[in-house]
């Protein structure tokens, strides 16, 4: 690119006059597209050797009229600046279709289509200029967080790969002609980082500079970014980048987004761009909201004084870009709020230090020059034990830690990343700045390369002169960090007051006026060195520091300063009580000086004022200088006041709190040590029995609840909770019953819920976890349980006058059930809310199969969390007719919007459809034949070889912690309560393996098999043959894209080879029902649950063990795999394992064949329902396909010609087979037309 130039002043100067519009999502318009993949080829890459189908970039060099139009498309839709498509233009990402030597290519090429249609269009209205902007997206790997949980040190990108991937791309965009350059869409901050630092570094080999717009990605409603930090802290992490704007886009809809978008507006000092999505996803992935809700929703925020710059994201398109500029022009842009001068830092969370702040501790026991203890953790390489020491520091109140790997025999660069990246995964440390120590260089900047919170570099100086000070300032400038500066120059380190001070002076000038710092990310460090070592010229220098202080803070506004305080008491080392009270006497003093901050031993500052008198006083003579002989007076002191034994104990300072805290303080953390005793004496305490469950215990039950709701506390601790209040209540249950014979008197509860199981269901976990939520919350529950049939939870209904039914089920057959129970509510004239839940039920499939059945109010739950915010306006007769039609309003939007999707749906005839099966060259496979034909079992499999293939996350999952594990354990938000349920979790599985109170069984069948049409056909070791009948895809496919069956797996009739599958049925339940009742006698619910989902998980960990077993020895056809933990729950092998009742196989009624197969006489123990669910519920079925091209997938919707096809084929009416295949339906079976 030719000459120099500078940030377009026209973009200040409009953001000033109105709000600029953003152009919308380009993947969905991609996607609209439905480009195949010989499009996506094009000429450019037809020889390119592997598929490119998804890769949006490339599309500007294979398709760029296609993207021109979407340009334009937008620009007149009325968006300022459209987006370049490169959001995934750079080498890291592109590697994944070997594309990465087209980096430049594709971003110069993108830059020039987008800058044409701006072009283009501005000239038609110039008073109207369009602008581009260069879009950057976050890269598919994270900075900051290890893909491979074994190794949590480990990163798949470094902070250096980053900047040249990020370079690269920056220098195609600006070579095409961009206007601006946008970072966007970042989960992680230290990938922003990255990016920040190439833009930067572009721009100054460029000799140019654009306006820079950062856009970061609140995952989900913790408020925080996928690598853990707050919106606040991301903030700060960036705003050295004095970007045009930042703001928020994707992950969330702007309804959700409202919260985020409020708090950015009220920290930043620069302008606030936002681009939501079109909403959240619906039931199927897609979204929905329209181009009027949207712009509703972003009229509010305008008019709230949220935005500068709007636009929109994923699903939206031209049409919700219209509706949005229609809206920005009839509001005012967002005016820049004033901001108190203050040192920002972040770690997870932001540490603001202004002038009303109280003192920072900085952390000094990561320290291996001033720690033996850790010293000698780092040089073990015992790094896990180090991290213990970090965790304790901030425990014990450091607000920062300082961090030092300076030792001779150390790889200090290495330590200070393996430590750093080990912290990074500590969210309780991570959550606070860290502070880099170190007198190298190469060491300070290795660290920074770690950290994407705003750290502090400890330290640099003008030893070297000045020309190295300004070098490293710079770059620790584009790093995004603040610094400490030492009173050190080319003379030495400063000694007086006043070099102290003219160095300092100095260095503040070449920062403010040479570098560009804030004086508020100024440290100094006007060096505190070792009193009392009996030479006199060192008896003052505790003087000059506090008097270098105190002139600094009035010469040099803003500044902050820091200092290292153990080294005032250096001289009495080995008597760590008179060296503490030397640092807390030093402390008092400085912070009236105008200290900052020091590195401190967070856990080892005595109360100034507990202090012995006598030792208070010779310490202060020591450090204050007010007597010739304070050193010797201290000396002899040392000897008295030596160590002494530290005794440690568990804290029970609540049980010192009157008993009605403490019966509070029990129920919201869940200890049931005291609960009895402390009951019972509020009992006496209380005139009627009555009133402690109405009083002290609801008021303990109601903060429960209260914190649940506000995303305080999570399932784990409320379940905990309720086994609290379980036993308060138990105990004092004899008493009530003579108080309410006596009185006929009862508690009184916020209503009345039955909740059960649907007939043919036995899965119970979540309806289990509503129960104690909904008691947590005052309710009255009545739980009939599983395999509820409809007549007796009517029955039951209208005997005990309930408020609200709730229906739980996990398995499809069970949405039919519910529809039942909704048209017999109808029929006996009901008139309760009907409240669904369940992991096969929807918002949608409320609204279009079972609302209609029922004239009350019917509602989908999500989740445990939304129960009780549900259930409150509905049993609030103020709020219920309202609550209820706006229920109702939402329910005919899904029906719409379902009627849409069928109108939309692109079936094809079933006969095409098998045209279009997957071609698979049989001629030239050779079928694996397996090791060991027939049937094995496998009795009493140990559980404890189980326990490595356990996939953690859905257990998680079905205590409603969102998050993949191990990253939930280092969540800010979920840690603590994730830590605390895995330990829990951990012990109860000890306990099973150990005592063998669950039994698991194993049953495997590998047999030969054949294709014909959609059906396989199994032959058993006794020649006998039964058919397993397929179901295929019948929506329009893109041009080479299949539509699949299983039976495209498994080789056809007429092939000369015999080919094979396999079966299995395993279970980890059996004895889990008198484990669970055993618990619930106790009135332990949380262990009842705990028990059903660990049984859960150890059944699918003995099916992914079972799989293995057969790829490696059964079958053999993956003997030479060797895979890790997370490699066998990613599926990487050969092979799949679909199950009936699941996406590929959606018939659960096929289960059936699978046990007449495999189990004829029940030797497993496990059973099906009526509805084909299995008891025990920790069970897993289903078939095994060896050949290296089967993959997973799903069904979809399909037509009435394959329904009559299938029916025809099984011998079942179209009603059956409409029956068990209703969610796949592709019309609506009463008028029977596609």
């Amino acid at each position: 690119m030719n000459g120099t130039y500078n940030e377009d002043p026209r973009v200040d100067q409009l953001l000033q006059e109105r709000i600029l519009v953003l152009d919308g999502a380009m993947g969905t318009m991609i996607q609209n597209l439905e480009f195949s993949e010989k499009e996506f080829k094009g000429d450019f890459f037809e020889d390119h050797p592997i598929p490119l189908l998804g890769a949006n970039d490339l599309l500007s060099l294979t398709q760029p009229q296609a993207i021109y139009d979407i340009h334009k498309s937008y620009l007149y839709a009325g968006a300022d600046i459209i987006e370049t498509n490169t959001f995934n233009a750079q080498s890291i990402s592109l590697s994944d279709y070997k594309l990465e030597g087209y980096a430049y290519q594709l971003n110069k090429a993108s830059a020039e289509i987008a800058s044409k249609a701006a072009k283009r269009v501005t000239a038609e209205t110039p008073e109207k200029p369009r602008f581009v902007c260069g879009c950057i997206g976050p890269t598919n790997r994270t900075a900051s967080l290890s893909p491979d949980v074994t190794n949590p040190q480990y990163r798949n990108v470094t902070f250096d790969q980053l900047v040249e991937a990020y370079s690269e791309q920056i220098l195609g965009l600006i070579d095409g002609g961009v206007d601006l350059l946008m970072v966007e869409t970042i989960f992680d901050t230290l990938n922003a980082k990255a990016a920040i630092f190439a833009v930067n570094q572009v721009f100054e080999e460029m000799q140019l500079k654009l306006p820079l717009m950062i856009s970061g990605t609140i995952v989900d409603a913790s408020g925080r970014t996928l690598s853990g930090q707050t919106l606040e802290a991301f903030y700060y992490s960036i705003r050295h980048a004095n970007p045009l704007s930042v703001g928020l886009n994707c992950a969330l809809g702007a309804t959700q987004l409202r919260p985020y978008l409020e708090e950015l507006s009220r920290i930043s000092e620069i302008p606030i761009s936002c681009h939501p999505n079109a909403g959240l996803p619906n039931a199927f992935g897609e979204y929905e909201e329209s181009p009027e809700l949207t712009a509703s929703i972003i009229k509010e925020f305008g008019e709230a004084g949220f935005l500068n710059i709007v636009g929109g994201c994923c699903g939206t398109t031209p049409a919700h870009i219209n509706a949005i500029s229609d809206v920005a022009k009839k509001l005012d842009p967002r005016r820049i709020p004033d901001q108190k001068p203050g040192c920002r830092l972040s770690g997870l969370e932001p540490l603001i230090i202004g002038e009303d702040s109280l003192f920072v501790n900085i952390g000094e026991r990561t320290n291996v020059t001033g720690s033996k203890k850790f010293r000698e953790m780092i040089k073990d390489d015992s790094y896990e034990t180090a991290v213990e020491i970090a965790k304790q520091q901030v425990e014990q109140g450091a607000q920062m830690l300082d961090i030092n790997m300076d030792e001779g025999l150390l790889d200090s660069n290495e330590a200070m990343t393996t430590f750093l990246n080990l912290l990074a995964g500590e969210p309780e440390v991570s959550r606070v700045p860290f502070v880099l120590d170190s007198s190298r260089w190469e060491v300070l900047e290795s660290g920074l390369k770690c950290v994407q919170g705003k750290c502090v570099v400890n330290s640099i100086s003008l030893k070297d002169g000045e020309a190295t000070f300004i070098q490293q300032a710079k770059l620790i400038q584009l790093y995004g960090a603040a610094v400490i500066v030492m009173a050190f120059d080319e003379q030495g380190q400063a000694d007086t007051p006043e070099r102290k001070v003219s160095i300092c002076q100095r260095a503040y000038e070449i920062l403010v006026d040479k570098v560009g710092f804030l004086p508020e990310d100024i440290i100094f460090d006007p060096n505190i060195f070792a009193v009392g070592t009996g030479i006199r010229e060192h008896d003052s220098y505790g003087l000059y520091f506090l008097e270098a202080t105190r002139k600094i803070k009035e010469s040099l506004p803003g500044v902050l300063v820091s200092g290292g305080l153990s080294n005032i008491s250096f001289s009495f080392r080995g008597n760590d009580r008179i060296r503490e009270a030397m640092h807390s006497a030093f402390l008092y003093h400085g912070i009236k000086a105008g200290l900052d901050m020091a590195i401190v031993n967070a856990g080892a500052l005595p109360i100034y004022d507990e202090l012995p008198t006598t030792v208070l006083k010779s310490v202060e003579d020591v450090l204050l200088n007010r007597e010739n002989t304070a050193t010797e007076n201290l000396t002899k002191l040392a000897e008295q006041y030596s160590e002494e034994p530290k005794t440690s104990s568990v804290s029970k300072e609540w049980r010192a709190k009157p008993v009605e805290e403490r019966l509070r303080y029990a129920l919201v953390h869940g200890d049931t040590e005291f609960i009895v005793q402390d009951v019972e004496e509020v009992r006496l305490m209380y005139p009627k029995v009555i009133g402690v469950i109405e009083g002290p215990l609801m008021d303990g039950m109601n903060q429960v609840g209260d914190l649940f709701g506000s995303g305080k506390m999570f399932l784990p601790q409320v379940v905990k909770s309720a086994r609290v209040m379980k036993k308060a209540v138990t105990y004092l249950e004899p008493f009530l019953e003579a108080e309410k014979a006596a009185n006929n008197e009862k508690p009184t509860s916020a209503g009345k819920i039955l909740i059960a199981t649907v007939k043919g269901d036995v899965h119970d976990i979540g309806k289990n976890i509503v129960s104690v939520v909904l008691q947590c919350n005052g309710y009255e529950v009545i739980d009939l349980g599983v395999m509820v049939p409809s007549e007796t939870i009517l029955k039951e209904a209208q005997k005990h006058n309930v408020d609200v039914i709730g229906l739980s089920g996990l398995i499809t057959p069970s949405l039919d059930q519910m529809a039942h129970v909704a048209s017999e509510m109808n029929r006996l004239d009901f008139s309760i809310p009907l409240i669904l839940g369940g992991a096969t039920t929807s918002r949608r499939h409320t609204a279009v199969r079972i609302d209609p059945n029922y004239t009350g109010t019917t509602i989908h739950i999500p989740d445990a969390s939304r129960c009780v915010s549900m259930l409150r306006p509905l049993l609030d007769p103020n709020k219920r007719k309202e609550f209820s039609e706006s229920i109702e309003a939402t329910h005919d939007n899904e029906r719409e919007a379902y009627r849409n999707r069928l109108r939309k749906s692109r079936l094809i005839p079933l006969d095409l459809a098998r045209k279009n099966k997957l071609k698979i060259d049989w001629s030239n496979y050779k079928t694996v034949k397996p090791e060991k034909l027939g049937i094995t079992s496998y009795q009493d499999y140990p559980l404890e070889k189980l326990v490595d293939y356990i996939d953690w996350t859905p257990f998680f999952h079905t205590w409603e912690i969102k998050g993949k594990y191990p990253d939930i354990l280092d969540h800010p938000e979920t840690s603590t309560s994730a830590t605390t349920l895995l330990q829990d979790a951990q012990t109860l599985l000890d306990r099973i393996i150990g005592e063998k109170l669950l039994k698991a069984e194993a049953r495997i069948g590998l047999f030969a098999a054949e294709s014909i049409g959609d059906d396989l056909r199994i032959s058993n070791q006794n020649s006998e043959r039964v058919t397993v009948f397929g179901l295929r895809q019948q929506f329009s496919k893109a041009e080479n894209r299949p539509n699949l069956c299983l039976s495209d797996f498994i080789a056809p009739k007429e092939n000369p080879g015999t080919d094979y599958i396999g079966a299995f049925i395993v279970t980890a339940g059996l004895g889990l029902d008198s484990l669970c009742k055993s618990f619930e006698e106790q009135h332990d619910d949380y262990s009842s649950i705990m028990a059903k989902a660990l049984a859960d998980r150890l059944a699918e960990a003995l099916a992914e063990k079972m799989h293995e077993n057969v790829r490696q020895n059964l079958w053999g056809y993956g003997m030479s795999e060797n895979f890790s933990k997370d490699e066998l729950i990613s599926e990487k092998y050969l092979g799949i394992r679909p199950a009936p009742g699941y996406p590929a196989c959606p018939d659960h009624t096929q289960k059936e064949t699978l046990f007449r197969l495999l189990d004829p006489n029940n030797q497993t123990g496990v059973a099906l329902t009526e509805s084909y669910a299995m008891l025990p519920a920790a069970s897993v079925s289903g078939w095994y396909i060896g050949h290296p091209e089967a993959h997973y997938f799903g069904l979809g919707l399909i037509g009435h010609d394959q329904i009559q096809d299938y029916a025809v084929r099984k011998s079942i009416t179209i009603e059956e087979a409409e029956r068990w295949l209703r969610p796949n339906l592709a019309y609506n079976k009463d008028q029977e037309t596609q």
